[in-house]
């Protein structure tokens, strides 16, 4: 199988080069990226005349909720909603039901991916048994049958010692583990940022506090034991002065944000109630700019999407009584161009890397890169065209997102997995 794509602007993240070149596909791989022009006969030409072309997104936070919680989201609907926002490669997280906490439940969802095809699927082992916080998972039996990493996302590892301990096996196994960063004591029931909303409401909050504390914690936990830590979702200013002081001092940590966090403030919540209900919730202004300040001087590495899709009802329920998270592999190439792109004036390459290369690199995936020889995953996108978020439209079965009616200037046009169509404008 060939294909050939042609006429786009080819964004290279880790050079930082954009040229106009042409990909040569060969058996899902890519065979030479160059001035061309190659030989076409018996290949496919995909024509990206005013597009840009970049390697396929790596999201490395999503919430596909196969098995056990099908009815908000699957693996192939999932996979459907990932190409048609430009994501090539899926990293799951574990908190299914049951959870990906044995071999063979990883095993379960590699199986289940390959049988729905289109974009590749990486599961994420559970840190503890059952998510419980109780007793660590078997790190070589999960790294084994394919988990790329550990996390029990969804709840913290309230235990330190059991947070150190896994830091160590993790480091042992060559495996990151992915850190849900609050204090449990400190939000469990709180459905929103503490601050003015908060107070507003007349509710108790969350406490930016409440992250930090274990932002720092897993950091210096990190530091003692040489292991790897990733901090998912960063939402507060304060986090990242952690990170970037740890940073600084050589430790083994890396972090992810994701688009509502450099994007909307709590305020959301006044306007959206529980559609804009979020885990971390959303925070200031204050907060907001400094996750952008973040991104912009390299503290945070990665831009994902936490994708946690729940179903109409889930979210029409009332604020205190609806579930966190929202759908959002489909707005997040928009979302992010829109803001730091068009907004904060960063370029392709640098925004790209923390979508590509970057994620790609933290979970040691050979995926991120066009390099001959790499998986022929590729995205094509116009940066300049706006439209308009349409929940109705989404691929997803969570159709839930505070991004509704919202203009994006982005869209992902064409996405590529093992040098196949996965996405087209033109496809549903």
């Amino acid at each position: 199988m060939r294909m050939i794509v042609k006429n786009g602007t080819v964004v290279d993240p880790v050079s930082g080069k954009s040229e106009r070149l042409e990909i040569l596909i060969e058996d899902g791989l890519v065979a030479a990226v160059g001035n061309g022009p190659f030989d076409e006969t018996g290949a496919e030409t995909l024509d990206a005349m005013g597009l840009t072309i970049s390697p396929g997104l790596v999201d490395m936070h999503v919430h596909l909720r196969e098995p056990g919680y099908e009815y908000k989201e699957d693996l192939e609907s999932g996979s459907r909603a990932a190409a048609r926002g430009g994501v090539t490669s899926v990293v799951c997280m574990a908190n299914t039901n049951p959870p990906l906490d044995t071999g063979l439940k990883i095993r379960f969802v590699r199986e289940r991916a390959a049988e729905a095809g289109g974009v590749n699927i990486f599961p994420v082992g559970a840190v503890t048994i059952g998510l419980k916080g109780g007793s660590l998972t078997r790190f070589d039996l999960l790294r084994e049958a394919g988990a790329v990493a550990l996390s029990d996302d969804g709840m913290p590892v309230m235990n330190a010692n059991l947070m150190r301990l896994a830091l160590m096996h993790g480091k042992y196994h060559g495996l990151v583990v992915l850190s849900h960063c609050e204090d449990w004591d400190l939000v469990e029931g709180r459905s929103v940022n503490e601050g003015a909303v908060s107070r507003a409401m007349g509710l108790l909050g969350r406490p930016a506090i409440a992250e930090e504390l274990m932002v720092m914690r897993d950091a210096m936990l990190a530091e003692e034991t040489g292991g790897r830590v990733h901090i998912c979702h960063v939402s507060t200013r304060g986090s990242v002065e952690i990170i970037r002081q740890m940073k600084r001092r050589g430790v083994s940590i890396s972090c992810e944000t994701c688009p509502h966090y450099f994007t909307l403030t709590e305020e959301e919540i006044l306007r959206q109630g529980s559609q804009a209900k979020v885990n971390p919730p959303l925070r200031t202004r204050a907060d907001v700019e400094a996750i952008v300040e973040g991104l912009r001087d390299g503290t945070i590495d990665v831009i994902s999407t936490d994708h946690a899709p729940h179903s109409a009802e889930e979210k029409s329920r009332p604020l205190e009584d609806a579930p966190s998270g929202f759908s959002g592999l489909e707005t997040s190439l928009g979302v992010t161009l829109t803001r730091l792109y068009h907004e904060c004036h960063m370029s392709l390459p640098f925004i790209l890397r923390k979508m590509t290369a970057n994620p790609a690199g933290i979970l040691d995936l050979p995926r991120g890169t066009l390099a001959p020889g790499a998986a022929a995953d590729l995205v094509l996108f116009d940066p300049e065209e706006t439209w308009r978020v349409d929940p109705g439209e989404f691929l997803s079965k969570g159709h839930n997102t505070p991004f509704a009616g919202m203009e994006l200037r982005g869209r992902v046009k064409c996405t590529v997995a093992g040098g196949k169509i996965v996405y087209h404008t033109d496809m549903r």
